[in-house]
């Protein structure tokens, strides 16, 4: 008898700690075609071709984001920039609106005219911690946004890790602003309780 609790309780156990887990929800997809979670801004115009997400702007600027704030979360995502585009990816946006004040901007932008800005960097508040180059193919992007720490990766690459107090929730946005034309798919968030 004595055995037969022991093992009920170490399955419990077990049981317990899986549904625990190490505090993450499970992956999701976000701006997913004909979602009422996500609005489009500005004069980009975006559209769905296959599995790929692509905005194109010939001269201005526009964006997308979540009708949703987040806090704690990884979010990863592939991208695939023409050379004239100037784009990134805006994390914990205050408002609905796209700025690299009232925003974390994960610059997507090679050949941006502050390198110190350029693709891999976190506008005005981390310089790239390596140089990517992206253009005309695909890459992968990963930001992970846990209490005050920042870190980006692109293509596995380590290119921002800070610590910043400014903004503890908000919207995602994608930007396209040109001339060029950007793509992006895969775009998964994982938040983290």
């Amino acid at each position: 008898m004595i055995k037969k609790f022991t093992s009920l309780g170490l399955f419990c156990l077990f049981l317990m700690f899986n549904s625990c887990g190490s505090g993450e929800s499970s992956e999701k997809a976000i701006f997913q075609e004909d979602s009422k979670e996500w609005f489009q801004e500005g004069r980009a115009g975006w559209k769905f071709d296959d599995d790929q997400f692509i905005g194109t702007s010939l001269g201005g600027s526009g964006f997308v984001m979540t009708n949703k704030k987040y806090q704690n979360f990884t979010l990863s995502l592939e991208f695939y920039p023409d050379a004239g585009i100037n784009s990134g990816v805006f994390v914990r946006c205050k408002n609905k609106d796209i700025s690299n004040t009232d925003c974390y901007e994960m610059n997507i932008w090679d050949y941006h005219p502050d390198q110190e800005s350029r693709t891999g960097s976190i506008v005005t508040r981390a310089k790239p911690l390596a140089n990517v180059e992206t253009i005309g193919r695909w890459n992968s992007y990963k930001i992970s946004c846990e209490g005050n720490h920042f870190r980006t990766w692109i293509n596995g690459k380590l290119t921002a890790d800070i610590y910043d107090d400014d903004l503890s929730e908000g919207y995602i946005g994608l930007q396209a602003a040109g001339p060029g034309r950007i793509k992006f798919r895969n775009i998964k968030i994982k938040e983290l309780l």
